[in-house]
């Protein structure tokens, strides 16, 4: 099958720009070139073309957010240079399969400054004398080269560094919602305290409107006793008085006798 009629068919009713994983291995390649994939997937994260006879990156389009491509098992011998310019993003370049010979082909990658993972097994180049060392030495980007690293560590295959992704996804929500969750309880501790700080401000104040009525009270009582002490002694003094009246009036009625 040609791939532009692929291409139609793996778009499945969707507009290019809604496809974010397009596979396209085993098709043919009109003249060994790419034929129906153009600018407008532009939301492309991951594509594949192993074993399509491809020969030449000349018209791959531009792919900003291609993140990983498999081009295994093609005729490709040079021309890598297209890639940066056009797939500035990749993290994983599968070249197993080809026709890369030696390192200044590949030197090319220097400028996919996000590369990762580079496969080259299966390559002429992979018979030079010193390959891994040179290869990890020309292209410092990369950790894994044929899926190990430099201490022989096998690569996690995507799923896993999908799975790794997501975890640290979920991570960083479950700490931004831990940490917005003990701000709303700090806010409502500090609600709580200004509510009982003002209702203690309350209490105080009716505690001082009361004693300030008692001592209000207590002096009006003080006066109220005043005032009657005063009418007594006044009642008194009337009655001696009238007392030391009638005394002399009796002893002025002794002497007429």
């Amino acid at each position: 099958m040609e791939m532009k009629k692929r291409i139609s068919l793996e778009l499945r009713n969707r507009a290019p720009e809604e496809v974010t994983e397009l596979v396209l291995d085993n098709c043919l390649c009109v003249n060994g070139e790419i034929e129906g994939l153009n600018d407008t997937f532009k939301e492309l994260e991951f594509l594949s073309m192993a074993n399509v006879k491809l020969s030449s990156l000349a018209r791959l389009p531009s792919l900003n957010k291609l993140r990983k491509l498999e081009l295994g098992d093609n005729i490709i011998s040079g021309g890598l240079e297209v890639l940066a310019e056009k797939c500035p993003n990749l993290t994983y370049l599968n070249l197993s399969g080809n026709k890369i010979k030696d390192l200044s082909t590949v030197e090319a990658l220097q400028n996919l400054k996000n590369l990762k993972s580079l496969d080259l097994f299966n390559c002429e180049i992979t018979n030079l004398e010193d390959y891994r060392e040179s290869i990890f030495e020309l292209l410092q980007q990369i950790t894994y080269l044929d899926g190990f690293d430099q201490e022989d560590n096998e690569a996690p295959d995507s799923e896993e560094e999908d799975d790794e992704d997501e975890d640290e996804d979920e991570d960083e929500t479950g700490l931004l919602e831990g940490y917005e969750e003990e701000e709303e309880e700090e806010e409502e501790e500090e609600d709580e305290d200004e509510a009982d700080s003002e209702l203690g401000e309350g209490e105080e104040e009716v505690g001082l409107s009361y004693l300030m009525k008692e001592e209000i009270q207590d002096e009006e009582d003080d006066d109220d006793y005043v005032e009657e002490g005063e009418e007594e002694e006044e009642e008194e003094e009337g009655l001696r008085g009238e007392k030391r009246k009638r005394d002399a009036e009796d002893d002025g009625e002794e002497e007429g006798d």
